[in-house]
């Protein structure tokens, strides 16, 4: 969440990146609450020194009328100040609420807007094929070399669920494994983390576990949710934490699966692999002094652009608008990869940009959320900058593979970076 000062001295500017981002929220609200916070918390402290000094008179053993009188006035300092106590905490309580409502700032140079046609593109890497033949998209190639099974994933589990099977598995794996030898060179300590977490998390983060809009499956009962990236799971590993400064920065990567309910998602670019409620990412994450966060935004970028450059994928990256950022981001950057069976109609040079990783620095948003700081050079405890960033989200990649290997005769030849992880370089047909 923003800081509340910041909000109340900079409050036309809050408005402006309310209505940037199309949120809801209501920051003069706020700015009241924090006001009545401060007056209150105020009163309430005036009380208790009152009730304090009525305290030590009555250690002087005062005369018996004297003495009556205080304490007459001790019994009405205390109900007065358990009312205090009462309201002050319900003016808490709602100030978090509202708090908790107003998105972070959005870096100045990110393009206002709503819409995906609103992003910037900011780069382009490798060259969308020709194809001398009209391709298939993924869906029609899972099927027919048998390697995911979407109607059992229906039959078993419901709409958006799949199977993966023979090479499909192998495929996933390799996947897997390269993405987290990529990061691990990097520093990047790999983690296997939770696939569940609690709302609180979820909440610190700038999840919404609950309501028809949420995109979480919460637990009934449990207080808990399957976690939707692990980006959850990795920010919530260092919640209610003090850092010494020399610790920072702390560079982990995360291997989970993610389950999203993917509510209102719908569009013929939707179909198959794009949107499922269940798939594998590896996630990165990073917790750092403010000043460098900028710096490791990019390098979040370059680890995703240097997955995707191995794998011989053409992509490019687009700097994400206003209104698509989600609350707890500065600054995004997507990395759209070319999927050449989305063409429409199919044709042999085709196709469109679909989105399959993100990056996003979410300077201190978070960390004053879950209560993140390190101990600074002047001794006071400030808080952490933190980043999040897709290495691969299995599914995903899985299209842009198969749709950009695919031969003439129906078979993948896999990309020269995956086959040594699978045993294979080419699925062909069974």
């Amino acid at each position: 969440m923003l800081d509340y000062h910041f909000i109340a001295e900079n409050l036309e500017a809050v408005r402006r990146n309310i209505a940037d981002r199309y949120m809801k929220a209501n920051a003069d609200a706020v700015v009241a609450l924090f006001s009545r916070r401060a007056s209150l918390a105020a009163a309430l402290q005036d009380l208790r020194q009152r009730r304090n000094a009525n305290a030590e008179a009555m250690k002087g053993k005062p005369a018996p009328d004297k003495r009556d009188a205080l304490v007459a006035e001790g019994k009405k300092l205390k109900e007065e100040i358990a009312a205090s106590e009462a309201e002050l905490a319900g003016v808490e309580k709602e100030l978090d609420a509202e708090g908790r409502r107003i998105p972070n700032m959005a870096h100045p140079d990110a393009p206002r807007g709503k819409e995906d046609k609103d992003n910037l593109e900011v780069k382009r890497a490798g060259e969308p094929r020709c194809f001398d033949f009209v391709p298939a998209d993924h869906v029609k190639l899972g099927q027919d070399l048998d390697i995911i099974d979407f109607d059992s994933g229906t039959k078993v589990s419901g709409t958006k669920f799949y199977y993966l099977k023979n090479e499909g598995v192998f495929l996933e794996l390799a996947l897997t494994r390269y993405a987290l030898d990529i990061l691990q060179k990097r520093g990047f300590t790999p983690f296997i983390t939770p696939d569940i977490a609690r709302e609180e998390i979820l909440e610190g983060i700038g999840f919404n576990p609950r309501g028809e809009e949420s995109n979480v499956y919460a637990l009934e009962g449990e207080g808990t949710c399957l976690v939707g990236t692990a980006e959850i799971t990795l920010g919530g590993y260092y919640s209610d934490t003090v850092f010494a400064k020399d610790r920072l920065p702390l560079r982990m990567a995360g291997l989970s699966h993610c389950f999203r309910r993917e509510a209102g998602a719908a569009g013929q670019f939707s179909r198959g692999l794009y949107r499922v409620h269940q798939f594998t990412k590896v996630e990165m994450f990073v917790y750092c002094l403010p000043e460098d966060s900028g710096r490791f935004h990019e390098e979040l970028r370059a680890v995703e652009e240097e997955i995707f450059t191995g794998l011989e994928i053409p992509f490019r990256v687009v700097d994400t608008c206003t209104g698509d950022l989600g609350a707890p981001a500065y600054r995004k950057w997507d990395l759209e990869a070319w999927m050449p069976g989305r063409a429409t109609p199919p044709s042999r040079g085709g196709g469109e940009w679909g989105e399959v990783t993100s990056t996003s620095n979410c300077t201190d948003y978070q960390a004053r959320r879950l209560n993140i700081r390190y101990k600074d050079d002047d001794g006071k405890n400030k808080f952490v900058h933190m980043l999040n960033g897709t290495a691969i989200a299995v599914s995903r990649a899985i299209i842009a593979v198969l749709e950009n290997f695919q031969q003439a005769d129906g078979t993948v030849k896999l990309p020269k970076a995956l086959a040594p992880y699978c045993g294979f370089d080419v699925i062909g047909k069974k």
